[in-house]
């Protein structure tokens, strides 16, 4: 997410933007967050390194993304599943307009079985990642599809600073073990890490998620020059709770933690190779990177109980199997003239996606009918050019370009559903940035994006299910953002950073429940403030508080009414991390997710949710520390999600419009005996 206008020689030991290399991180020994003046090109950039993502308190390892300010990261149905995701205006879905990647690997999933850039980040290994980078709005030329409200990337290790064992016990069935080193080998490092993991959550019908997770990898030499070669696996099963009915709850026919449906569920694999290469000289550097990874998902999901067959029940099923393989090659110029100083970086990047997905109706996990079925190939190429460039001590520019082909082939059960579509777009981006003055730098940011479409809806010509004449879909649908932006460290050990943005987009993906789906929709617009604070007073506490503040709407006239279901309004974290001299530490953090519109005429809303995490640890010697973490320490009864829509519960005989919820998990407690070797 971020870039250097240091000359190369300079910036490979300004590694903390851009290092794999966790030797190199460690040299931010006091856990003070980076300064990213002369660095970031937008105040909405950012980096959080190792130390502080290993302060924070996360009850899945996909709540690891909630260290970026602003974003929400939630859950709808069992572990296993894809988290939900929030960010800037937006109910991202599982992940859709959300670019995520893991060692360069993208983790959004195009043309899924389920919803369209579905993220899946149940195969990550917290302890292994050295750094988080993250920016939002669309002004990176390097980061295309998904990428328009905000981007991701983590990055794991290359070498331990020791081995670690770790054995954690906890509430609802919960534990889990770990083992990672990284031993000498050769002229390299053999990294490796094997996780196992089961959890039942306070569900009447247990979770019972089981898994397993595995990571090897080999290196040799550094973040600037040097080479990686990874593979990962992961595989887990599931049973899931999904979100129910307020009025089962409201008449006490339904507990808080009880299901209608006890066989939704799946299970989920996922298989990588994976290697990087990096040279750098004085003036130029170059990175490749390649990956091929297979996904496998089996999910079970029942959102309408009986309104469709009140016999068998609406239980559907959507399995989806892929192999992605990728690639993406980069070159970068360094020039150096007196005070200006400039970087030019070519990308070129590829994917391809072979899928074979369907959507089935079933009852307690067995085929009833099947409603479509087929096989996706998607494949993009992508070409980007971007230059950075100081022209001054006080005046720094950012031009990109980038160009992407996409090509849709999909061969349906169904003829009229089969086909072929392709489609082109440019995607230009500048961005200005004055300063620093005082420590403080001003941004004016601009660019185009965009996301695509399900491959399904750019050909389909038949409703499957109702047999109707539809419309196509546009391929890539095109995002336009505008950005103004402050970053101060005018105050000793402060760090600010302040944001107005504007994201409008052709076509809002929306959600469909009943469907488990997701589809393009109606124009859209978000206004939106930022506002983000690291403070350091003392070497033992750092303090964080972020807010954000976001206005969504679409911009077409409907009857229906203009906002946008699910579409966040407020989120806010404030945290306090201790760290004194002594064998004791600890955080705590508060979590405020703001209430949304359920509806499009705003007459049903959702209720804003408050929790409360936190995390003491004491060292029992050089080698060995007890950690304990609380999860909603005041117990609230809220709800991690809420959607509105129609069912009919078992009795019912007629549909309901309802809220429909899935619940915070209760206070719970889980206790870590840490060993390094």
């Amino acid at each position: 997410m971020k870039r250097f206008l240091l000359p190369a020689a300079i910036a490979a030991l300004a590694l903390p933007a851009h290092a794999d290399d966790p030797f190199l991180q460690r040299v931010l020994v006091d856990g003070s967050r980076a300064s990213q003046l002369g660095i970031a090109d937008s105040a909405a950039d950012g980096s959080i390194d190792q130390r502080q993502l290993a302060a924070r308190t996360t009850y899945r390892s996909g709540e690891l993304l909630e260290a970026t300010p602003g974003l929400v990261v939630s859950q709808h149905s069992g572990e296993g599943k894809a988290n939900q995701f929030y960010l800037r205006g937006f109910n991202l879905d599982h992940g859709t307009d959300l670019r995520t990647t893991v060692d360069d690997m993208p983790v959004n999933q195009r043309s899924h079985g389920h919803g369209q850039g579905w993220t899946d980040l149940n195969f990550l290994i917290p302890e292994l990642a050295t750094r988080l980078d993250y920016g939002k709005g669309p002004y990176s030329a390097a980061n295309g599809d998904f990428a328009s409200a905000g981007a991701a990337d983590i990055v794991y290790a290359n070498r331990l600073p020791r081995g670690v064992f770790d054995v954690t016990v906890g509430q609802d069935g919960y534990r889990r073990a770990l083992l990672a080193d990284s031993p000498a080998a050769g002229k390299g490092n053999l990294l490796y890490a094997l996780e196992a993991l089961h959890n039942d959550g306070p569900f009447s019908r247990g979770d019972h998620y089981r898994k397993l997770n595995a990571v090897l990898r080999y290196s040799e030499g550094f973040a600037n020059n040097g080479w990686h070669i990874t593979a990962m696996a992961y595989g887990a099963t599931w049973n899931a709770t999904d979100q129910i009915p307020q009025r089962a709850v409201a008449n006490g026919s339904l507990g808080r933690f009880d299901t209608i449906d006890p066989t939704d569920g799946g299970s989920a694999h996922r298989y990588s190779l994976s290697g990087a290469w990096r040279r750098t000289t004085e003036d130029a550097s170059t990175k490749v990177s390649a990956y091929v990874i297979a996904n496998r998902l089996e999910l079970f999901s029942n959102f309408t109980y009986f309104l469709d067959d009140p016999v068998d029940g609406d239980q559907f099923a959507q399995p989806d199997r892929r192999v992605t393989t990728g690639l993406d090659a980069r070159h970068a110029w360094h020039l150096h003239a007196g005070e200006r100083l400039s970087t030019t970086t070519v990308g070129l990047q590829a994917q391809n996606d072979n899928i074979h997905n369907a959507l089935l109706r079933t009852k307690a996990r067995r085929t009833l009918a099947t409603t479509r079925q087929d096989h996706i190939v998607e494949t993009s190429a992508a070409l980007f050019v971007e230059n950075h460039t100081r022209w001054s001590p006080w005046l720094r520019t950012v031009a990109g370009l980038r160009a992407d082909h996409y090509r849709f082939d999909v061969a349906s059960d169904r003829a009229a559903n089969t086909g072929k579509a392709r489609d082109s777009l440019a995607s230009p981006s500048a961005s200005l940035v004055f300063g620093p003055w005082a420590r403080t730098e001003l941004y004016v940011n601009a660019g185009t994006g965009f996301h695509s479409n399900d491959a399904r809806g750019t050909v389909i010509a038949v409703d499957p299910k109702t047999e109707e004449a539809v419309d196509r879909v546009t391929p890539l649908a095109r995002s336009r953002g505008l950005e103004l932006g402050l970053r101060s460290e005018w105050i000793k050990g402060l760090q600010t950073t302040l944001s107005l943005y504007r994201l409008d987009f052709d076509s809002e993906l929306v959600f469909v429940g009943d469907a488990g789906t997701t589809e393009a929709g109606r124009p859209s617009r978000r206004h939106g403030i930022e506002f983000s604070n690291y403070y350091k007073p003392v070497k033992w506490l750092s303090l964080d508080a972020d807010l954000a503040f976001a206005r969504g709407r679409y911009r077409d006239a409907d009857p229906a009414g203009r906002r946008i279901p699910g579409a966040v309004e407020g989120v806010a974290q404030l945290a306090a991390t201790v760290t004194p001299a002594g064998p004791w530490s600890g955080a705590l953090r508060l979590r405020w997710f703001g209430p949304r519109p359920l509806v499009e005429d705003n007459s049903v809303r959702s209720s804003a949710a408050a929790t409360v995490n936190g995390r003491i640890v004491y060292r029992l010697g050089r080698d060995t520390r007890l950690e304990l973490e609380a999860f909603n320490l005041a117990n609230r009864r809220a709800a991690a999600i809420e959607y509105y829509y129609a069912s009919r519960l078992a009795g019912e005989a007629e549909a309901v419009d309802d809220i429909h919820f899935h619940p915070i998990e209760p206070r719970s407690l889980r206790l870590t005996l840490s060993h390094s070797f």
